[in-house]
């Protein structure tokens, strides 16, 4: 009997990474684990098959510290999903809404509920994860202590709802990167592609506006950029940046070719973009 292939994600089962692996990839054992890190090792090591790893969120940003791992070379992106996130508030049964006193969750959801907390005067606690948080007030039994979790961690960990959808946005959305220790590229024509790569720029008057230029000068659209320190350093500045084509289109190797005059670059994925990105595209054409 051939075993079934494994997905790694941070946190605890009923966690909304766990459901964007069951949303994606319901025929693979989802394999919970403390720590980025330690998917990230879990993937290089051939522990699990495939890792789905939150980067950004459309309330709160970016998931930190995520960008210092990407570009392990033996990691690579293979896909993204964007999953809708509805958090619930949880408390022990039988226990109110009066009763709570602060609220429990992984520092993304606090911040995508921010609002919500405030309103309520309510004290936000950070805790690893959302689902961890919820089991842990379900052992505590504490009616003053509650949860931001999702409804399925709800139903594993026997806690009810005390306010359903807490979150301020009604967008509120995370964007998962799907990675695998192959580096499976996406054929170009195959339809919408998304380049993600790293690059840093050599240390010349206004190097980045010049590698940056050749994107522009050859049509090709930049989605996202983003930098960050690395190797604790000032000047030493790394930057994350997704484009739509694949490098195997013409445009985009010209830009490229160009990007390596003025920076150090490493491609991190080639892979079909999501359907939601189009569907977003036409709601904000909609709403001009």
């Amino acid at each position: 009997m051939t075993a079934r292939q494994r997905i790694a994600f941070q946190g605890e089962r009923g966690a909304n990474s766990h459901i964007a692996c069951r949303d994606v990839y319901p025929d693979y054992d989802a394999v919970p684990y403390q720590t980025f890190d330690e998917c990230f090792t879990a993937l290089e090591d051939g522990a699990v098959d495939l890792a789905m790893i939150p980067v950004e969120n459309s309330t709160a940003g970016r998931v930190a510290d995520i960008h210092h791992l990407l570009p392990r070379p033996a990691v690579h992106i293979i896909g993204e999903y964007f999953l809708p996130v509805r958090h619930q508030l949880l408390g022990t049964p039988g226990s109110a809404l009066d009763d709570v006193k602060t609220v429990h969750s992984h520092p993304q959801a606090l911040a995508q509920c921010r609002e919500a907390l405030r309103e309520l005067g309510l004290v936000a606690v950070a805790a690893a994860d959302t689902a961890g948080a919820a089991r842990e007030i379900s052992e505590a039994g504490d009616p003053s202590r509650a949860a931001i979790a999702s409804r399925l961690a709800a139903e594993a960990y026997g806690l009810q709802i005390l306010r359903p959808d807490l979150e301020d946005e009604e967008h509120n959305t995370t964007r998962f990167l799907i990675l695998s220790g192959e580096n499976l590229r996406a054929a170009s024509g195959v339809g919408p592609i998304v380049t993600t790569f790293v690059f840093k720029v050599h240390n010349r008057p206004a190097a980045l506006y010049k590698a940056l230029g050749g994107f522009a000068t050859n049509g090709v659209n930049m989605t996202k950029l983003e930098s960050y320190m690395v190797g604790g350093e000032f000047v030493a500045t790394q930057f994350l940046a997704d484009i739509e084509g694949s490098p195997e289109d013409s445009a985009v190797a010209r830009a490229f070719e160009e990007l390596s005059f003025y920076a150090d670059y490493r491609i991190l994925g080639v892979y079909r973009a999501s359907r939601y990105r189009e569907r977003e595209r036409i709601g904000a054409r909609a709403g001009l």
